[in-house]
């Protein structure tokens, strides 16, 4: 397919929902992006629908099928509502700690940006054709890769993950070749901004101050006002997005998700979960867990993700020093040194809700070290692990077999139980109260990889029930109706051999 392909005409419709669309990133010019529209895509058909993210951009009830809005249209690249002004936008950045140059959307379009009430939303249409950014790609998703990030994009937002949303997905007939034959998809994704880190490293290696400084000045301006006037304006944009990321890698870690590809062209400047690929969520707890089998160095495996957002950060410093000025570089180190200890917080945090504890005590580090550590040892089931510990019983001579027998060692068993028994009493837990706030953190079901396999497998035979079922579970995660379910068991023996990389 050429390139010139992109330009084939796509119908604009007569209506579209009663949105005001305001297109605030096309003010900033030529140099940041290439307008143009879609390309239209065969025999498009639903595959999936996000009810709630349809709620999110005040679409009506029937917007499926509703014969002005002619959605299936729209959101397959096949026509355009009024107001919307497709483009793709340029960026650059790391991938895999090697700079990688010019990269940009290449298979994905901003349709343009809404009001709503959540503030503006920009909807993108990701595996939308070729661009001028696509390099050797063909622009196109397949239906595998748009099942995943689809479930995971509201899976995430069901656990409160900052993250992009995805409204929809459109599966085609079309062949896309990839390790082998697939077909077609394309996914309708929603947030605020899609602006990444490498947007900035774009035109800091461009030794282009002016642009970067507008864009700059734009974020500031729409996502970062409180930046605005503060004596250092981009020192202050460089903290908050040192704080932002910082919370991000927090909530993934606490909940043992695993993002695979932290480029910094795939950082959200909003500290979003953004570009699911070969993502993954820890079954057996195992720092080193690698989730992209493309990563063959391990960059990105599940412990290193917290250094990788720090190191990224350091990127887009480099990126904003032309604006910040070496007569500031102190305060800059600063904004990046404080997201060591806002991330520490946030995790310790984070780990003594999920062990149920309401206070802050000395050996409460070594408490939950150790648990952490023969979780490791033994490779026991993140997830199952830290559902089941709200069910511990602190009443004397109580069973708590339903959680410790998760261990193999007896020793460790009993160890731990006593001790964090002990620890419990001495702020005079209350079991059932305890339970109910665990409950609320520990979810019982996450988007485990041989559950997307099984959704996925459904949907390239035809039978797409399987991905609005396991959606409407996912965006429920910590419903205790779950915890007895399939999707709340083990993986099975067959999920070890499930493989994602880059393509995925």
């Amino acid at each position: 397919m050429n390139i010139d392909d992109a330009t084939m005409p796509v119908s604009a419709l007569a209506a579209g929902p009663d949105w005001h669309w305001r297109n605030r990133f096309h003010a900033l010019g030529a140099d940041f992006h290439t307008e143009l529209p879609p390309q239209p895509l065969p025999a498009p058909r639903w595959v999936a629908h996000s009810d709630s993210c349809a709620k999110l951009l005040g679409l009506p009830a029937d917007w499926q099928t509703h014969p002005d809005l002619n959605a299936l249209a729209v959101f397959s690249g096949n026509a355009l509502w009024p107001g919307m002004r497709p483009l793709a936008s340029v960026y650059s950045g790391h991938q895999f700690g090697v700079w990688a140059g010019q990269l940009g959307d290449g298979r994905a379009l901003s349709l343009g940006e809404i009001d709503t009430p959540s503030g503006p939303q920009e909807l993108q249409l990701k595996g939308a054709g070729l661009t001028p950014y696509s390099r050797m790609g063909d622009g196109r998703a397949v239906l595998r890769s748009s099942i995943r990030e689809f479930l995971c994009s509201e899976a995430m937002h069901g656990l409160g993950i900052p993250t992009t949303r995805a409204l929809c997905i459109i599966g085609s007939p079309m062949p896309v070749l990839r390790e082998t034959l697939e077909t077609a998809a394309v996914v309708t994704r929603v947030a605020p901004s899609f602006i990444r880190f490498g947007h900035f490293e774009h035109f800091a290696q461009q030794h282009d101050p002016t642009r970067l400084q507008l864009l700059t000045d734009f974020v500031i301006e729409h996502h970062f006002p409180e930046c605005r006037d503060k004596p250092q304006p981009y020192v202050a944009l460089l903290a908050e997005v040192a704080r932002h990321t910082a919370e991000l890698m927090a909530q993934w870690q606490a909940v043992g998700f695993c993002h695979g590809v932290m480029n910094t062209d795939n950082m959200s400047i909003l500290g979003l979960t953004i570009d699911y690929g070969p993502f993954g969520f820890l079954d057996g707890y195992d720092p080193g867990h690698i989730c992209n089998h493309t990563d063959r160095q391990g960059r990105y495996a599940y412990a290193s993700q917290p250094n990788v957002g720090f190191w990224n950060l350091h990127a887009l410093a480099q990126g904003l020093m032309p604006l910040i000025g070496n007569d500031n570089t102190d305060a800059a180190l600063g904004a990046l040194e404080a997201y060591k200890t806002i991330y520490a917080d946030a995790m310790h945090l984070r780990l003594r809700r999920k062990c149920g504890l309401t206070t802050a005590h000395k050996g409460d580090a070594g408490l939950i070290d150790a648990l952490l550590k023969q979780m490791a040892y033994e490779q026991t089931d993140h997830t199952i692990l830290f559902r089941r510990l709200s069910t511990f019983s602190t009443a004397k001579g109580a069973d708590n077999s339903a959680v410790m027998d998760l261990f193999n060692d007896l020793q460790f068993r009993k160890r731990w139980a006593d001790a964090y028994a002990e620890r419990l009493q001495a702020e005079r837990s209350d079991d059932v109260q305890r339970a109910a706030a665990m409950k609320r953190v520990n979810p019982s079901v996450v988007l485990r990889n041989h559950l997307a396999e099984a959704a996925i497998r459904q949907a390239q035979a035809g039978d797409f029930s399987e991905v609005q079922r396991l959606l409407k579970v996912l965006q429920n995660p910590f419903d205790e109706r779950h915890d007895t379910s399939a999707d709340a068991g083990f993986p099975p023996d067959w999920a070890q051999h499930i493989e994602v990389s880059c393509s995925s």
